[in-house]
């Protein structure tokens, strides 16, 4: 709550420039892994030079250059029935590594997928963040909090830009991937600080404004499927498509500099922005909203890199909690809670390792059964990236109405344990290319059911373990249990994002 002397958020304007924030800081992430391609049965075709010729006699220009209804990698020619969308885009640029071509489901083709393009970039996007997790003690100490947020977002757009840049780019597939995979790392990275860097700016305003930053990250990621679905949907040529798409984030993070940089114009954000926290908390990655709490029951607005809690970390709020009784000096130590919350946290990195294991990995490949039509055509973007996206946003916000299982409950766990299933019925779906296991679920309805309970499950899960934790120990233990807790949840989509290169060689 704000102070009785606080200067009122005049329009709400300080509210709506951290919920843009929000909304930029998870864009990169959500557009890229909602770029991964759909993948599907694998038909092997060689093409000569002299057929390549026969069939676009008069086709200028190089590889990736989609000119009519042709894609003409190096010296291989792929016929797309429909435009080639921005979410095949990189396995079109990433085609020429072994001239072949897919056919997708009975829809379109698409190349085959040889560099693991979708395994890397999930596991790329969250290992930065485990890093930055040990690291921002000392990062945050030594820069400044505007120096740390303004270099980020400039570096995160610069990088988007050259990703947008490069589709007009001519380059073999080698360099591409390398060039892609390293810009992937350095978003995440530069992503994680600024996450860490604007939470701690959060913990001196009104709780409020941590949940609306939430909920703008909550968003990021139906918005960049909306914008995937808006590209497919236009109708323009593959170039122009993932132009547009990987300009859109590019003008989000511009807008978030933007509304960043007109903060300090606010009286409202002045006030509270002049204050620093009473200890050095909300200046963890990922913190710690409801970690400092044990009377909420707030959801919380996350995807799988930023399941968050809402912060509120006024020092006012924080003598409230604890009247009468003498702050304790110094920190407890980190062993003595963990064993308080050893159990949680175990719930919490293997929710994000089910999930990062199979979601994109696994369920991109999934394909629909059905005939040649839209339905085929938009059926893994609105049933899996959309569809998640939006489940798992309802999931969090169950939190806000009831907790169950209770924190002493060892329901918790056999729930966690109940969601592994999900990794084998994925993998059984309709992914065309496999090589091992066989089809069991081919119809599109066991895949929107799984995913269905699939996401609400992660959602509450998340939320769930996130708000009990806190509740397991003292009030002068939460900063260590938050901290604790932000390292398992790195720990668990690592993990999970690793895992996913094995189930893949399973199918």
């Amino acid at each position: 709550m704000a102070r009785g002397d606080a200067p009122q958020d005049s329009y709400h304007m300080v509210g709506i420039s951290f919920f843009i924030l929000g909304l930029g800081t998870l864009l990169p992430w959500n557009f890229f892994i909602t770029a991964i391609p759909v993948l599907g049965t694998v038909q092997r075709q060689r093409v000569s030079p002299a057929e390549v010729n026969g069939a676009i006699p008069s086709m200028g220009g190089g590889r990736g250059r989609r000119l009519g209804g042709f894609l003409r990698v190096g010296c291989r020619v792929t016929l797309y029935p429909t435009p080639l969308a921005s979410w095949q885009y990189f396995q079109g640029r990433l085609a020429g590594a072994n001239g072949t071509t897919e056919t997708l489901g009975a829809n379109h083709t698409s190349p085959a997928d040889t560099f693991n393009f979708n395994n890397w970039v999930t596991l790329l996007s969250q290992l930065p963040l485990l890093l930055f997790t040990l690291l921002n003690s000392f990062l945050y100490q030594c820069i400044p909090d505007t120096v740390r947020i303004l270099g980020s977002l400039l570096v995160i757009l610069l990088l988007f830009a050259l990703t947008a840049v490069l589709v007009q780019v001519d380059m073999s597939p080698e360099p591409f991937f390398s060039i892609t995979m390293a810009s992937v790392w350095f978003i995440n990275s530069f992503c994680a600080v600024l996450q860490g860097s604007l939470f701690g700016q959060l913990g001196t305003m009104p709780s409020m404004y941590s949940t609306l930053f939430l909920s703008g990250q909550g968003l990021a990621g139906i918005f960049a499927a909306l914008a995937m679905l808006m590209s497919m949907a236009s109708g323009v040529d593959a170039q122009t498509s993932a132009l547009g798409y990987f300009i859109t984030p590019c003008v989000g993070v511009l807008i978030s500099i933007v509304c960043y940089l007109s903060l300090p114009h606010l009286k409202f954000a002045r006030y509270y922005l002049a204050k620093k926290p009473s200890k050095a908390q909300g200046q963890e990655l990922e913190t710690k909203a409801e970690l400092l709490k044990s009377d909420e029951k707030n959801g919380i607005p996350s995807s799988p890199q930023k399941a968050a809690l809402t912060l509120d970390l006024d020092p006012e709020k924080e003598t409230e909690m604890e009247p009468g009784e003498p702050q304790k000096p110094g920190k407890p130590p980190v062993f003595i809670v963990f064993q308080k919350i050893w159990l949680t946290a175990l719930c919490l990195v293997l929710v994000f390792t089910v999930t990062l294991s199979v979601f994109p990995a696994i369920t991109a490949m999934v394909t629909s059964s059905t005939s040649p039509g839209k339905w085929s055509q938009f059926f893994n973007p609105i049933c899996c990236f959309l569809l998640f996206n939006v489940m798992d946003c309802l999931g969090r916000s169950l939190t806000s109405y009831f907790l169950w299982p209770r924190k002493d409950s060892r329901l918790l766990p056999l729930l966690v344990c109940l969601r592994a299933p999900f990794v084998p019925l994925f993998m059984l779906c309709h992914v065309p290319e496999r090589s091992r296991l066989p089809i069991l679920f081919p119809q599109d309805a066991y895949f929107i059911t799984f995913m269905l309970l699939f996401a609400v499950s992660n959602g509450y899960l998340v939320s769930l373990t996130m708000c009990l934790a806190p509740r397991q120990v003292l009030p002068h233990e939460r900063e260590v249990a938050g901290t604790l807790m932000t390292f398992f949840l790195a720990l668990g989509l690592s993990c999970g994002a690793s895992l996913s290169f094995l189930f893949k060689a399973l199918l």
